[in-house]
């Protein structure tokens, strides 16, 4: 067994590491229970939908830690979750704005400035683009896309894998695990691109409702999740990380990665209690704004 095969620093680092995914739970638990009974019931679900990416992935990534062969199951548990919660976060600054129909009155000859990463922020000759009904659909349709074929193409990986024509580390052309991962990096790009054009545009906005720590941590766990886990496993599939008997060099390389995702999503909980729990001033309606200070006075 794999409690068996641990020596006593091993030990004690997997119950460390145990007891941290356990906090981030409770701690995850008390702060649901917080929104629910403070938030208001429009904007409930989404903002625990986003607190709860880093306490899921800590989980996934403890049970991959204690159980080897879930490794796969886990991460792509993960994956789906994070895909959902991209998608949420586009929705929640659409509703800290006061909801779509608000959003366009505020600015209703304003542009959207697509020329931002990750897909164009070198592209600058690309036109500015107006704020419209149709293009917020396309902003929603860019995350939503990703949060519906990202679960798709999990599916599809595991029915691949139970057959032995899905190998995770197998990057030859002729196998399956290449296309499906370019095909999901560049959805991810997509979705990603999204949220990045309408941050880029409410930023300022919602200062009030500290978007900026909120954004920074949703990137904390994009860059974390996918980006470090990616590193971590090449490193693992070129040997650069050497194997340690009993685990190969691969293996090797997923406990790497899953014990310093256990840590980072942690410290991602407990930052997410903070930032999320402060109480902030509603945003006054579009037409209050363009008000002069002077019709405010004379307002009983």
């Amino acid at each position: 067994s794999l409690s068996a095969g641990l020596d006593l620093p091993g030990r004690f680092l997997f119950a460390i590491l145990t007891l941290m995914t356990l906090i981030a739970i409770l701690v995850f638990i008390e702060e649901a229970v917080y929104i629910y009974r403070k938030i208001p019931s429009s904007k409930r679900s989404i903002i625990i939908w986003i607190n709860a990416a880093a306490p899921v992935i800590s989980t996934t990534s403890c049970i991959g830690m204690w159980v080897p062969r879930s490794t796969m199951f886990t991460d792509f548990t993960a994956g789906v979750f994070f895909a959902i919660v991209i998608h949420k976060f586009l929705m929640m600054m659409i509703k800290e704005c006061g909801g779509q129909k608000v959003l366009l009155r505020r600015f209703e000859n304003g542009h959207f400035t697509i020329t931002t990463g990750p897909c164009c922020c070198c592209c600058l000759c690309l036109p500015r683009v107006p704020i419209t009904r149709q293009t917020l659909f396309w902003l929603k349709l860019g995350t939503f896309q990703f949060a519906v074929f990202r679960p798709v193409l999990v599916f599809l990986s595991i029915v691949l894998w139970t057959n032995g024509n899905y190998v995770l580390y197998n990057v030859s052309p002729k196998g399956p695990a290449l296309w499906i991962s370019c095909f999901i990096g560049a959805l991810t790009l997509c979705a990603l691109w999204a949220v990045g054009i309408m941050f880029r545009k409410v930023r300022i906005l919602l200062k009030c409702k500290n978007i900026i720590p909120k954004f920074a941590l949703y990137q904390f766990i994009v860059i974390l999740n996918h980006l470090q886990t990616t590193i971590i496993n090449i490193f693992a599939t070129q040997k650069i990380i050497p194997c340690a008997p009993p685990l190969s060099s691969t293996a090797r390389g997923s406990y790497i990665a899953q014990q310093l995702l256990i840590m980072e999503m942690f410290l991602i909980t407990v930052i997410s209690r903070v930032v999320y729990r402060r109480k902030y001033h509603d945003l006054e309606p579009p037409e209050c704004m363009a008000e002069e200070p002077g019709d405010k006075k004379q307002t009983p």
